[in-house]
């Protein structure tokens, strides 16, 4: 049998919702195990296997783990051996990390056959998967699908955002279909093969080395806003029974490792746990912002969170710019020129970000480091001065996102020396000029 085969015991609707919930799903009634994780015996001749994504004695509130009910166990495989990370980087800091700003041109479409694991660009990152601290910053582009090849990373697990073309991320534990304005998170571990239903597909992944993505604490937002658990999709079970000549490429340390296997990964009939893929849609994030003056901090945008080791200093931070309405009176409306302790890498999905109305264009990309100044362009600045601000404004057709993180985020040498790197950025603040009218006598 060739196909992936879905739950005959699920709901009409291709996913279970909500984050981090313990869900139950078999592809064959009767696949799942009554009252016994590992019985003796599995139904169906499958076996037990139980994936965990943290440590066995993680508080319950923050234990992952699923239990898989599968054709062969995942140690079915030939030994792995090393074979060439392509632009896939392993360490940080290599090349001179600058303070200054920096801003991509999208990535080219490659000019031969390649596919989601081979078109990764790594441009920046920190820490190491090593400390399960810090995180990768990846671009991809790719024109061919997955067929018989397989990825997982046992590096972090992958926060994965489209900006052109769909994925068909085909996974151990069933399906996830994404689009441009929606995300997939695979976790670390997780086997998954990417089919592209479109010629073409470029985006952007976050590589997390630390705590596992989290939906932030409302505090006195209250109990509804932002990213809400229910628009969060998790598949259902969904499996491959193919024998053949199947590659198993693993990401480890850094470097990338190859294992050929007789048979298709994706073959887990029935599953039941929390450590699993999710789908979000970036279109239901419920915006808050101020209806006085001046801006809440960009944290109300936040969808996701990796914490960090210290409370309210977050390893990752994953924070969207949707579509919004702006009210707020007398107050500079776009956002304002700032320096963070925090860096900050964005990335642009659609349509024009409201602080850059030039140069930073969908599939590009900008790194603002730790305490680099960045704010509007002259022509915002000018153009926002002078606004009506009586009047709402409309910030729509326009999704932009930004992976923010405590850690100093160094380029890679790719990144630094690619053609892709805008030379002319800084130019962006230059005509800015001096307004300062101190009183008479002052």
């Amino acid at each position: 049998m060739s196909t992936m085969t879905t739950n005959a015991t699920a709901t009409a609707l291709a996913y279970q919702t909500g984050f981090g919930n313990e869900f139950a799903t078999e592809a064959i009634p009767g696949a799942l195990p009554v009252g016994r994780n590992s019985p003796q015996s599995a139904p169906f001749g499958l076996y037990a296997e139980q994936l965990s994504g943290t440590a066995f004695t993680a508080p319950r509130a923050e234990n992952r783990r699923s239990w898989l009910y599968r054709i062969r166990p995942a140690c079915v495989h030939l030994p792995f051996e090393r074979i060439a990370d392509g632009d896939v980087v392993a360490r940080f800091g290599d090349a001179p990390t600058t303070p200054n700003q920096l801003r991509w041109d999208p990535l080219p479409m490659p000019a031969r056959p390649t596919d989601f694991v081979d078109g990764l660009v790594t441009m920046a990152g920190n820490g190491d998967p090593a400390s399960k601290t810090g995180c990768a910053i990846h671009l991809y582009a790719a024109n061919r699908s997955m067929t018989d090849r397989f990825f997982y990373d046992a590096d972090g697990e992958l926060l994965v955002v489209p900006q052109l073309g769909r994925l068909r991320i085909a996974t151990e534990l069933g399906i996830l279909e994404i689009e441009p304005l929606q995300i997939a998170v695979i976790p670390r571990g997780i086997r998954f093969r990417v089919e592209l239903p479109d010629a073409h597909a470029r985006g952007y992944v976050c590589e997390n080395f630390g705590a596992a993505f989290r939906l932030p604490d409302l505090g006195p937002i209250g109990s509804n806003g932002l990213a809400n658990p229910r628009d969060f999709m998790t598949p259902v079970a969904a499996y491959e029974d193919r024998d053949g000549s199947c590659e198993l490429v693993a990401k480890f340390m850094g470097h990338l490792w190859s294992a050929a296997l007789d048979h298709s990964p994706l073959d887990v009939v029935a599953w039941h746990g929390n450590y699993a893929p999710y789908a979000y849609d970036l279109r239901r994030f419920n915006a808050i912002g101020s209806i006085s003056y001046d801006h809440p901090d960009p944290s109300i945008y936040l969808v996701l969170q990796s914490a960090g080791e210290v409370a309210g200093t977050d390893n990752i931070d994953f924070v969207i710019f949707p579509p919004r309405w702006l009210v707020a009176e007398g107050t500079f409306r776009p956002p304002w020129f700032h320096r963070n302790v925090a860096s900050e890498f964005m990335g642009l999905i659609e349509g024009v970000y409201d602080a850059k109305e030039e140069g930073f264009v969908p599939g590009g990309a900008s790194l603002h480091n730790s305490m680099s100044g960045h704010g509007p362009d002259a022509e915002t600045f000018a153009r926002a001065s002078a606004a009506d601000t009586s009047k709402p404004a409309r910030v729509g057709d326009t999704m932009a996102f930004m992976f923010e993180t405590r850690h100093v985020i160094h380029p890679t040498r790719r990144a630094l020396e690619t053609a892709q790197l805008q030379a002319n950025y800084f130019a962006c603040w230059q005509t800015l000029e001096k307004r300062f009218e101190p009183p008479a006598g002052g």
